[in-house]
């Protein structure tokens, strides 16, 4: 079974942490890969539009944000980035590919990442 999923949250996608799934904001599954990387691929045309910066892995995992959406994290004593994440999985796990179309390897980034692991996403 494959999972197109689009995330929301202080961090990329490919992170996998421990409490990734919180940050799902919608799910659609496929019986087919086909089915799926199609879905993926008109989801990633969409963000890409809506976004300033983006930055693709290999394996269908990708990451939007515009600079300006950031939320203030008490602990980290700092604003954090806000990402939207695509990811298309199987079986919830990410997908090993040895390459890409080329339109998905264009990477933008602002250099301002942060991460704050300690903060639990919805607490």
């Amino acid at each position: 079974m494959y999972q197109v999923i689009t995330m929301y949250g202080d961090n990329e996608p490919w992170w996998f942490f421990e409490d990734w799934k919180e940050d799902i904001t919608e799910e659609k599954q496929f019986d087919n890969f086909d089915e799926a990387e199609k879905y993926f691929d008109e989801r990633w045309e969409a963000l890409s539009q809506d976004y300033t910066y983006h930055n693709t892995k290999k394996n269908y995992l990708s990451a939007f944000w515009n600079e300006e959406d950031e939320r203030w994290c008490e602990e980290c004593d700092d604003y954090l980035q806000q990402y939207w994440g695509l990811a298309l999985l199987m079986d919830n796990q990410a997908i090993t590919v040895e390459s890409r179309k080329e339109f998905y390897e264009t990477t933008n980034t602002s250099g301002k990442a942060k991460c704050c692991k300690r903060f639990k996403q919805g607490a």
